[in-house]
């Protein structure tokens, strides 16, 4: 990083070769792809559950109307059955098959088909209508299950928009040809006009410019180059023309390495089974082992002390073994735990939340580290004028002159200063002779007087003495006719929100809050301390936060998550990478929004802490639910085991419960 800090820590403006200033945040205007693939699954499903209920009903009426024989009965019932039921029975098979029965799809399958067969055993009643209900039920739970779960966010289509198309390589001729950038070797002379974007990472030999760098570092100053300054592929060339020799090829690039991070993160994140999946992985194998021990134990015990076969007291047994496994069925469960999860993501959109799926909702509740970038999430990303420092004149007329001078200017710091004095337009001074000096400022005529606005070492040039200044920021120095006249400090400007956000957070019990920022050390240091944040760490590239992202990570305490907040292209990355990724929505780059899990769609830090206390409360209404539904099924397996429940009320107690869980779990939507 060549700073220019002249012992002082004051830095000029219009500097050269400085390694992460960027420019300010270009909106990102692309199209969203939207994915139809999700929402076509999910009214698949619907049209399914409709289907299978009338024909359900259409059974009972033939049932009641007719006395057909039991296989033929079974048949009837069969079409409904496997109409709604065959994924289930499908995905129960794929996991016996890969060694993780126990989950509830097998539960709901081996029920059901149990309550299918019970009516060929002597003596048994059929159960096939409670056999659809059931699978219709359990289809219904996955119906919000999938409604639950937000569309995938792997898509990272957008992050190819800083892959640039075309490579301009000089020949030894001298004539310009246009290649793919992925053919350039190291050590060609390629050209790169305004407005296009660096293909290739090199150092420039001809030109220049001021490079847009805000894709890569999430900065907002542009970097001004010269002759032997290093350039970073996906930076967008502003306004000179430049010639670079290449320092690496495409491969090896800058840009290809961002979304190399991007695309191969989400590979190193731990996938948050969904809570319900956690809890049938426990639940399931007691389940099954208790009817298999009811079925088979009590009838071997009386057959000893009351001398009847075991395959007369068999039948009964087995009935009451099934009917063990229908109540057991964790319909409340797997249709209350993700409607909760559901209702809780509702409730989030409502306050400007968007979370894109029920397991990130888990994650959030658990949050004990957030880490920031800078600019665009803790700052506003956008320059303005922060301190005015006369030395012979007033504020007033110190600012009229810069703003002056900077008229014509379309860098950030001319925009800063011109909003700083807007009558400047308006008072009739005349500017003329305007005269740009690449990497150290801006010359012009106002009025009388020659006005030199710029860094020290315009001030150098020119022999005037300027003053150093203690203040954090981009120090603009002003000499009238060659004479010093005064400084004024542009800064990027902390928002109102973010001291609050921080101080909800640490109420939460949220212990750390990190800052990682490609800015400068000194501006890093003072919006921490601003801020009251626990850590800070500041002149970053992309693959460096992405690397303090990892260190945090493996300090994470058991069972407490890393969320990451960020807004640019250059955050996707890191966003990717943490436990949770959290994007500032209104102005934040479509790749970090595309890359994070939680999108604050306002652009409020606080909303941080907003999103953690509906996650919390969500997480408390679904272990409600799951306590209440244990509960009753435990009451009305104790019944069953006496053979004192009927299929009927087994299949009651289980609708009942969920109804009831379902009216709980409506609660989370009122966030």
């Amino acid at each position: 990083m060549s700073h220019h800090h002249e012992e002082t820590g004051c830095h000029g403006h219009h500097h050269e070769g400085h390694e992460h200033q960027c420019a300010c945040h270009g909106a990102h205007e692309h199209e969203h792809e939207h994915h139809h693939h999700h929402e076509g699954g999910t009214k698949k499903r619907l049209a399914l559950i409709i289907s299978a209920a009338v024909l359900l009903v259409a059974a009972v009426l033939i049932e009641k109307n007719t006395t057909l024989p039991t296989w033929q009965l079974l048949l009837v019932y069969l079409v409904p059955y496997l109409l709604v039921g065959w994924e289930t029975l499908s995905e129960a098979a794929e996991g016996v098959a890969e060694g993780d029965a126990f989950n509830e799809h097998f539960l709901m399958s081996i029920a059901t088909l149990g309550a299918l067969c019970i009516g060929f055993l002597p003596g048994a009643e059929p159960q096939f209508p409670e056999a659809v209900f059931v699978m219709l039920f359990f289809q219904i739970g996955e119906l919000f299950e999938g409604y639950a779960e937000g569309k995938s966010r792997e898509s990272i289509s957008h992050l190819m928009d800083i892959r640039p198309d075309v490579a301009h390589v000089v020949g030894t001729d001298g004539k310009t040809s246009h290649v793919s950038p992925d053919e350039v070797p190291i050590g060609s002379i390629i050209v790169i006009r305004p407005g296009e974007k660096v293909p290739l990472d090199g150092v420039v030999t001809e030109g220049t410019s001021a490079l847009n760098t805000v894709a890569l570092t999430g900065e907002s100053m542009p970097r001004e180059v010269g002759v032997d300054d290093e350039v970073l592929s996906g930076c967008v060339n502003t306004s000179g023309v430049l010639h670079v020799r290449t320092t690496r090829n495409f491969g090896e690039s800058t840009v290809s390495k961002i979304i190399h991070l991007v695309e191969h993160a989400a590979e190193h994140k731990s996938k948050s089974e969904t809570f319900i999946t956690r809890f049938a992985r426990v639940y399931t194998p007691i389940v099954v082992l208790a009817a298999v021990v009811l079925a088979i134990v009590p009838p071997l015990v009386m057959t000893f002390s009351t001398g009847a076969t075991f395959m007369s007291l068999f039948p009964t047994w087995l009935y009451r073994a099934l009917m063990f496994l229908v109540v057991s069925c964790p319909c409340a469960l797997v249709i209350s735990v993700p409607l909760t999860f559901f209702g809780g993501i509702g409730g989030a959109s409502r306050h400007g939340i968007l979370v894109k799926g029920a397991n990130f909702m888990d994650l959030l509740a658990k949050t004990g580290t957030i880490v920031f970038d800078k600019t665009g999430t803790l700052t506003h990303g956008q320059f303005e004028v922060t301190a005015v420092h006369p030395d012979t004149c007033d504020e007033h007329q110190l600012l009229h002159l810069a703003a002056h001078v900077e008229h014509f200017s379309t860098h950030p710091i001319g925009a800063a200063l011109r909003n700083a004095f807007p009558d400047e337009a308006t008072d009739g001074c005349c500017v003329s002779h305007v005269e740009e000096i690449a990497g150290k400022g801006i010359r012009a005529r106002v009025g009388n007087d020659l006005v030199s606005v710029g860094n020290t070492k315009l001030m150098d040039s020119i022999g005037a003495q300027w003053r150093p200044c203690t203040h954090v920021g981009t120090i603009i120095h002003v000499a009238i006719n060659d004479k010093y006249a005064g400084h004024i400090i542009i800064n990027d400007r902390i928002k109102a929100d973010s001291a609050l956000a921080i101080g909800e957070l640490s109420r939460l019990g949220v212990g750390r809050t990190v800052m990682l920022t490609g800015d400068r050390e000194e501006v890093g240091h003072d919006v921490a301390a601003k801020l009251g944040l626990t850590e800070y760490h500041a002149e970053l590239l992309p693959a460096d936060k992405v690397a303090h992202v990892e260190r945090l990570l493996n300090e994470q305490t058991a069972g407490s998550s890393l969320a990451f907040v960020g807004d640019g292209i250059n955050d996707a990355p890191v966003l990717a990478r943490a436990d949770i990724g959290i994007a500032m929505g209104a102005l934040g780059s479509d790749a970090a929004i595309e890359a994070a899990d939680v999108v604050l769609m306002d652009d409020k830090p606080s909303k941080i802490a907003t999103a953690i206390a509906i996650a919390r409360r969500t997480l408390a209404i679904a272990r409600q639910n799951v306590w209440f539904a244990i509960g009753v099924k435990v009451a009305v397996l104790l019944l069953a085991t006496f053979g004192l429940a009927t299929m009927w009320m087994a299949v009651f107690a289980d609708v009942g419960v969920t109804v009831l869980a379902v009216f709980n779990a409506m609660r989370a939507l009122r966030a």
